[in-house]
């Protein structure tokens, strides 16, 4: 036999032991589509995870009560060795009472929100309406314009403010809405996921002078060389930018401060963070957002030379110091290779706005129903599958980022544990309440036929494409930083990214239960697959560790955390 033929029998032979071993049994497909099809329970977990415990901010009364329900519930399910794993967060905030009305030159009660980490108003509060505007109400990516801006807005407004009711952003620019608020991949849309993207040249990053270029397609090819916990490194000193500007406005006596936001849009408010979570930082001042409309009409007025008067109300309750956040986690023991691990997992936590229900009430309980219907069934499996439900996700990742360092190793110095060497993989899931149209392979090529065998059987619902793009917010990213095989789902996009994503339209009625039903039979299949497979699943090179930042650079970094995630 020539060369070339022994080459191309042995890829052969290789590719045929790749299928054979990941050749899915359809008798278990079959049982798991039945048991979820006939049986579900997930819209029962969702309709409790939102409707009665929803909102879940982290570390909040709100949200410890919603993880004891699931922990009850695993438990149930027959889960073992279901506990809390602590990690240390920052200050608890819950809410408790709010308005926000104008009352001069007509009454009107607003629609609004306040931002978390808001301090009380002790009452309600009426003061004259100033437009003070920083710029789009956030941090920019640019930390040098960033800082000229506070400084600039601080010799501008510095005994100004006291008793004022402050707008700090400009009039927004009212676009129509010309896209469609729900949708669903069609097949032309898949396959232009499958494609990989264009290579990008690479941009220098260095670590400690982290600067984000204004130009977007600039500062898109910065952001791909930056390595996930360098990137950490900037949205920490966002956040003690974001925390120096309200501690200004809470110094100069603000009553109150009134937001827009860029996402509003017929009528709806997006509401996250004012200042920081940790308690180094005061509390803000109270900080709303109101939906954009009525914010533009107050910035008209003022514009005009008319008065405009607030009446605010804000009653929240905080700790005084930085709190335990927790993650909870629960396992179906394996077999023969029970040392061995295939993680799922989901975050918790929510915003507040509304109940948390796309965002990600809808990923905790596919995943809780993904382990109900192993247990129920049975199946026998050879590695130990372990659920984990995160918090800390919308505060960057943080839980997540906790229990892989605790566990598997340090992204910064890529230490890595006894434990890493046993996981086989993790699958996520945080993209609302589209079903599953495939997966992000997120670099790792090996993993291809393994998923294409896989979700074969299931796609007559759907799911069909597998791509090499990686796909970023959420909590795969921990485990994928290092060296561990982690995906998250490709999902149609429906209402995610129009309408709930963080707004106060987050909530149940926003849930699609048959397609809820089938993310819950894919996953189900998929860790049955991974935790039957004869061998562990490939993995992509060992990143290599950071460079160590300069002392200086280390200490005035802070302890805040990265932007809100999915």
């Amino acid at each position: 036999m020539s060369r070339t033929l022994l080459v191309c029998a042995a890829i052969f032979l290789g590719a045929g032991i790749v299928l054979a071993q990941d050749q899915p049994d359809l008798q278990v497909v079959n049982r798991i589509r039945t048991e979820e099809f006939k049986h579900s329970q997930v819209m029962d977990i969702l309709e409790n995870l939102t409707d009665r415990y929803g909102p879940r901010l982290t570390a909040s009364p709100e949200f410890l009560e919603a993880m004891g329900w699931a922990e009850n519930r695993l438990k149930e399910y027959g889960l073992e060795n279901v506990h809390r794993e602590k990690w240390p967060f920052g200050r608890s905030w819950s809410l408790k009472q709010f308005s926000v009305e104008m009352v001069e030159p007509r009454y009107a009660s607003l629609t609004a929100a306040p931002l978390a980490w808001s301090s009380s108003t002790n009452g309600p509060v009426t003061g004259d309406v100033v437009l003070a505007p920083l710029g789009r109400g956030r941090m920019r990516m640019n930390l040098k314009a960033n800082e000229e801006a506070i400084q600039k807005y601080e010799q501008q407004w510095k005994g100004k403010l006291r008793g004022k009711i402050v707008l700090v952003t400009s009039l927004t620019e009212p676009k129509p809405w010309t896209s469609a608020p729900f949708t669903r991949y069609d097949e032309k849309q898949l396959a232009e996921i499958g494609i990989a993207p264009e290579p990008v040249a690479p941009v220098k990053v260095d670590p400690a002078h982290i600067e984000i270029p204004e130009d977007p397609q600039q500062a898109r090819a910065y952001m791909m060389n930056m390595p996930p916990a360098v990137l950490d490194e900037l949205f920490d000193k966002i956040q003690d930018q974001r925390a120096k500007f309200s501690t200004f406005l809470k110094d100069e006596g603000a009553a109150g401060v009134i937001q827009a936001d860029a996402r509003a849009h017929a009528g709806m408010v997006f509401a996250e963070a004012a200042g920081s979570y940790k308690s180094k930082y005061p509390l803000a001042p109270p900080t709303f957002v109101v939906t954009a409309e009525q914010y533009d009409r107050m910035v008209r007025l003022i514009e005009n030379k008319v008065p405009v008067k607030v009446r605010v109300n804000l009653k929240e309750e905080s700790s005084a110091g930085d709190v335990d956040s927790y993650n909870l986690v629960g396992e179906i023991p394996g077999g023969d290779k029970r040392d061995e691990l295939v993680m799922v997992g989901a975050h918790f936590d929510s915003w507040h706005s509304g109940t948390g229900a796309t965002d990600n009430g809808a990923g905790s309980a596919a995943m809780m129903e993904a382990m109900r219907i192993l247990k129920a069934l049975n199946l026998k499996m050879d590695r130990t599958v372990r659920i984990a439900l995160w918090s800390g996700e919308e505060q960057g990742l943080l839980g997540s980022q906790a229990y892989v360092k605790e566990h598997f190793g340090d992204p910064k110095t890529m230490k890595i544990t006894a434990e890493q060497a046993k996981l086989a993989g993790y699958f996520n899931l945080d993209n609302g309440t589209g079903k599953i149209r495939g997966v992000y392979l997120q670099g790792n090529d090996a993993m291809r036929p393994v998923f294409a065998a896989w979700l074969a059987p299931f796609r007559d619902l759907g799911v069909s494409e597998i791509t090499i793009r990686n796909t970023g917010g959420t909590d795969h990213l921990s485990f994928d930083a290092v060296g561990l095989p982690g995906f998250q789902f490709i999902q149609d996009p429906m209402d995610y990214g129009t309408i709930t994503h963080h707004s106060d339209m987050d909530t149940y009625d926003h849930i699609q239960a048959g397609d809820m039903m089938q993310a819950a039979a894919v996953i189900a299949s998929v860790v049955y697959d991974a935790a039957t497979r004869p061998a562990m699943l490939p993995r992509k090179e060992l990143p290599k560790p950071l460079p160590e930042l300069p002392k200086t650079e280390r200490e005035s970094s802070g302890a805040g955390s990265r932007t809100s995630g999915n």
